[in-house]
């Protein structure tokens, strides 16, 4: 009997030591990261950010190696858009791995996880912006320690659980730039800098639970531009191949680096989203014999032509054209300022109206707020989505534009939304390709405030939110 029940015992402990080693191996390890982002023509790429050796994921049952993308590595300081007192070496200490997902994966998992798939048609649509914590020398720091202040974690979750499709980010991830200033507690022992750590304090970490829901399109913004956070960004975030030269590494290569052709991803049903590089845009317009003028020509031109490949278009890129943004002026008094000069000069060159009929609704961050504006005329409706975790604008935009309010030379707004001082995100949910209902939310999920889309028109119920 003793024998009988050693052997049992022996047999019960060995049972154990299976299932705890293969529940091991199926978690993932807490310093991992995984996503899918969205590249051209719609391709899925599975993205896994590991100190460990690239693993394998298992596609519809079979498996294979991911791909080493980019290896970890402590980058030569490079001139960046702080001082060099104020800036350090890029440290990378994970490595990168990718596996581009075959068109009709229905199923895709890593150590036992499953990653969201593409989809045929996209039908919930998440939209977010600008969600990194703001730590800019100079300049008050936003408290990163504390989630009141610094809520992206939350909107990430909150997002989540509205079962998205899809996840747009129009752009600006890092914003931990530079040291927490020693007077200020709410950042003490962040992350600073463009290395991995910050990437994760900024990103990885916050936007987990959304990262887990759907399938991303990635906009780059200003702050993904090769003297911040673009060696980061060629490393993680770009759908495409990473190219040598083109990894921001090199201030000589930075021309390179710091533009991209446009692409456009299919959304089903004669729909589409075309996604324009605009990082390296400044804010007034350029020379004609400015490199960046032929640069970003190219890009506006590709991104107009992929237009009529689909009925309905969304043309995302991280600049407003078509939007306003809000400043004190010399006599303490709130200002409007217009939309990106220096888009809007090329545009005007490139043909009349700014945009094609192709172009229906234009998706942009960059200003610090939520916003909507209609116009009467040939003009697509424009979103701002910059309200998603940076420390907000906080100048105040009328609740009623003056009458000669214009975005751009004879752009008249005829219906005008904003929320300032708010933070949250925003959804679309489609009705058919020309028609999407508009919702707005607040950091735990709330909707404040709901718009329609219908071809190039958008109209919301309330003009303005009050936080």
């Amino acid at each position: 009997m003793h024998n009988r029940s050693l052997h049992f015992g022996l047999h019960a402990l060995a049972a154990l030591w299976l299932l705890c080693a293969a529940t091991t191996a199926r978690a993932t390890p807490t310093d991992d990261s995984v996503w899918v982002v969205l590249g051209p023509q719609g391709q899925a790429v599975a993205r896994y950010l590991t100190s460990q050796p690239c693993p394998d994921i298992v596609v519809d049952g079979s498996t294979h190696r991911m791909h080493l993308r980019a290896a970890a590595a402590l980058e030569a300081q490079r001139p960046t858009a702080s001082p060099a007192s104020a800036s350090k070496a890029a440290n990378f200490a994970q490595r990168t791995c990718e596996f581009d997902l075959p068109a009709g994966t229905h199923s895709a998992s890593i150590h036992g996880s499953n990653l969201p798939v593409a989809h045929d048609s996209y039908r919930r649509i998440v939209v977010i912006g600008d969600t990194g914590c703001r730590i800019k020398s100079g300049e008050p720091a936003q408290a990163c320690n504390d989630p009141q202040h610094y809520p992206f974690a939350a909107i990430a979750r909150a997002a989540a659980r509205w079962h998205p499709d899809l996840v747009v980010h129009v752009g600006d991830y890092l914003y931990r730039e530079n040291p927490c200033p020693d007077n200020q507690p709410g950042c003490q022992g962040s992350p600073w800098g463009y290395g991995s750590d910050s990437w994760r304090a900024d990103f990885f970490t916050p936007a987990r639970a959304l990262l887990q829901a759907a399938p991303w399109v990635m906009v780059r913004g200003n702050h993904e531009s090769c003297q911040r956070g673009g060696q980061g960004w060629w490393r993680f975030l770009d759908p495409r191949p990473l190219q040598a030269g083109r990894d921001c590494n090199l201030a000589s290569n930075d021309m390179r680096g710091n533009f991209s052709d446009s692409y456009a991803v299919p959304l089903g049903d004669s729909a589409q989203i075309v996604v324009m590089d605009s990082a390296a845009v400044p804010r007034q317009p350029l020379e004609a014999d400015d490199p960046r003028t032929q640069a970003l020509r190219a890009s506006l031109e590709q991104a107009l032509q992929l237009t009529h490949q689909a009925q309905f278009n969304f043309l995302a890129n991280h600049h407003p054209v078509l939007g306003f943004a809000a400043f004190y002026g010399h006599d303490g008094q709130a200002e409007l300022a217009p939309g990106n000069s220096a888009l809007q000069a090329l545009l005007r060159k490139m043909q009349t109206g700014l945009y094609p009929a192709s172009v229906d609704v234009l998706l942009s961050g960059h200003v610090h707020v939520w916003e909507q504006l209609d116009f009467a005329g040939t003009y697509p409706s424009q979103f701002i989505a910059g309200f998603s975790g940076t420390q907000e604008d906080i100048v105040p935009l009328p609740a009623h534009l003056p009458p000669d309010a214009q975005p751009a030379p004879g752009a008249q707004v005829a219906h005008f939304s904003s929320w300032v001082n708010g933070f949250g995100f925003m959804t679309m949910q489609r009705r058919d390709n020309q028609r999407w209902d508009v919702q707005i939310h607040d950091r735990e999920g709330k909707v404040v405030n709901t718009c329609t889309i219908e071809g190039r028109h958008s109209q919301c119920k309330r003009d303005q939110i009050e936080d």
